[in-house]
């Protein structure tokens, strides 16, 4: 092989470290807005199906930038694609903190989560796809790091969580949107300077229609991730959070508390994957589609299980801290295994383009899932969005019955 991918080259490895700080910290950013947004506006008396509708653009943008964004790293480079998203973050933030109050409506709100969406997709697919780089094609080495990098950036989302139900208890909304931007603008400061060289290498033959797989492992794994990542968000993104506040009457601190611990617990499994699943018979231990099978049927045990305990009439904080904390553990390490499988069938000239593409399958699920989570939320409750959780899932393990098995 003669892409960069095959082998490592010595400025790699610092690039990549450089890299994964960025992303890191727009990370914790990222999610700081999410809880954020979603709490301002119900103090604002929104409703669920009106909160989901403020985080449509932020997916359906995500949707827009893995496809572009994919094609615009492997024409120009990682770390193009990097200071886009940095910078594109920093002003979605600034769009937020700067705002009077009386342009802080859906519309104004929908445009700035639009800008954010774009941002953290260029800066995760700049690090996702930058592992490649590091591990080449070493199937083993491969999975480990893929798991640490995708358990390290959902640990630290869960710290966003917790700054963002923080920062709302303590100042402002719009002076915490203007602390996440200095954060992020003193990242791309103290990271993009030292990067020697670039990260990847720039093909000035991509084409767009590149962008589209032909390879059928990567489309059934893509199709795999929408709705794996949809019977997540159709009960997280509004419905949990909803529920806790209104229902259970936790406070703004309680909420963004829990979602965090479950986030970083939930990054803590990913990264521990490699030592949780010892898959026997497939290259080097690495997993293959069975284990991704096997993992999503497990999985929408859960989801069903919580309903029907909701539905018995048993104890709702019991059954939902019990039941998110087992559906956490399993979700993790399915979503490891896929995020290994994605750079195991990527082609090693056209990664950052099948990353791309399957992160825009990713974000489709999140589109799907933000919607349904506020429309099922607001006609039949948090029991009505777990029951299409455990559909979604079992969509998602029926479709990675059919991915390779070596």
């Amino acid at each position: 092989m003669t892409s960069a991918t095959a082998t490592r080259r010595p400025g790699d490895l610092r690039n990549y470290a450089l890299v994964t700080a960025a992303y890191w910290a727009d990370t914790i950013a990222d999610g700081a807005i999410r809880l954020l947004v979603l709490f301002f506006f119900y103090e604002q008396g929104y409703t669920p199906l009106q909160l989901a509708t403020v985080f449509v653009f932020y997916e359906v943008f995500g949707i827009v930038t893995n496809l572009v964004g994919g094609f615009l790293a492997a024409r120009f480079g990682l770390t193009t694609t990097l200071i886009a998203g940095l910078l594109t973050q920093t002003a979605a933030l600034l769009m937020l903190g700067l705002a009077p109050d009386a342009w802080l409506v859906v519309g104004y709100v929908m445009a700035a989560q639009a800008l954010s969406g774009i941002a953290k997709d260029l800066t995760k697919m700049s690090s996702k796809s930058a592992v490649k780089l590091v591990a080449g094609d070493r199937p083993g080495a491969l999975y480990r790091w893929v798991a640490i990098l995708t358990g390290s950036k959902n640990a630290l989302k869960g710290v966003g969580f917790f700054l963002g139900g923080l920062l709302l208890s303590v100042t402002s909304f719009q002076t915490s949107m203007l602390l996440l931007a200095a954060l992020v603008f003193g990242t791309l400061l103290a990271t993009v300077p030292f990067m020697t060289g670039s990260l990847g290498r720039a093909d000035a033959g991509a084409k767009f229609r590149h962008m589209f797989s032909n390879d059928r492992a990567v489309n059934l794994l893509a199709a795999a991730r929408i709705f794996l990542f949809a019977s997540r968000d159709v009960w997280f993104v509004v419905g949990l959070p909803v529920f806790l506040r209104t229902v259970l009457g936790w406070t703004f601190w309680q909420v963004g508390t829990f979602m965090a611990v479950w986030v970083i617990g939930y990054g803590i499994v990913q990264a521990s994957a490699p030592r949780l699943i010892r898959a026997r018979g497939t290259a080097k231990g690495a997993p293959d589609g069975g284990v991704a099978a096997r993992l999503a049927f497990a999985l929408a045990v859960l989801p069903a299980g919580i309903a029907i305990a909701l539905g018995a009439g048993l104890d709702p904080t019991a059954v939902l801290v019990g039941g998110l904390i087992v559906f956490g553990v399993i979700f993790a390490l399915n979503s490891a295994v896929h995020s290994y499988l994605i750079l195991a069938y990527a082609d090693g000239d056209k990664v950052a383009m099948n990353v791309g593409f399957y992160y825009m399958a990713n974000a489709g699920g999140r589109l799907v899932g933000t919607i349904l989570s506020g429309v099922l939320y607001q006609w039949q409750g948090l029991e009505a969005c777990l029951w299409a959780s455990a559909v979604f899932v079992l969509v998602a393990g029926g479709i990675s019955l059919l991915l390779p098995r070596r």
